[in-house]
């Protein structure tokens, strides 16, 4: 487990990774103490509880498709390919400097099952490599299975985001696998081919990074 001053130090490259992603906090956000209970999803107009039960509609549709497709894998090697904010984790739900950001539950549960079943797991995310440990560490602490995490290095980091995910899902598909589900809350996630189905959890127009 990281030590309180790599957490420390990790968290303020997690907090330049989100505004470089996502924006700057508002002043008020950065200078209230209390604010710590405020989320920018909350900020965005997005309510938490409303945004559990989208997620969970979809999670309810894949659930069965990716059951299915586990039971019939013979000697098919299968991955599914997850982003991970706002799709794996609840990131703009919780400060970024409150680590780890919890898992989002549904999801969680269904990648368990998945990976119960000998499905391989993947992540590929818009992050900077710069914090590619406190990523894989946070994704662990939050209880999911990863046999590959992918962060953007520094050429990705000046190339569509787009382009970038598919490239690295050829990889994983380069690697033997098949990747029966790619998941994520952005049309960046899930454009782009080499995935047999995709799933889109809710963004609302782009509210959610």
């Amino acid at each position: 487990m990281p030590s309180s001053a790599t957490k420390a130090k990790a968290a303020a490259a997690l907090g330049l990774t989100a505004i470089l992603l996502v924006g700057p906090a508002p002043a008020a956000l950065a200078a209230d103490p209390d604010t710590h209970h405020t989320s920018s999803a909350a900020i965005q107009g997005v309510d938490y509880t409303t945004w559990r039960h989208d997620v969970a509609a979809v999670v309810g549709q894949a659930r069965p498709y990716i059951e299915e497709r586990a039971e019939d894998a013979g000697n098919e090697k299968q991955a599914i390919v997850l982003d991970i904010d706002n799709s794996s984790l609840e990131t703009d739900f919780h400060p970024f400097w409150e680590l780890p950001t919890p898992a989002i539950p549904e999801v969680r549960t269904l990648v368990a099952d998945a990976h119960a079943r000998g499905v391989s797991v993947f992540f590929v995310t818009a992050r900077p490599g710069i914090i590619h440990s406190l990523t894989d560490w946070n994704l662990k602490k939050a209880g999911y299975p990863v046999d590959g995490l992918y962060v953007r290095s520094l050429p990705d980091l000046f190339h569509e985001v787009s382009a970038y995910k598919t490239e690295k899902r050829a990889e994983i598909e380069a690697k033997g696998y098949t990747i029966i589900a790619n998941i994520g809350n952005n049309a960046s996630d899930l454009v782009g081919g080499h995935a047999e189905r995709t799933f889109k959890l809710p963004d609302y127009g782009g509210k959610l990074s």
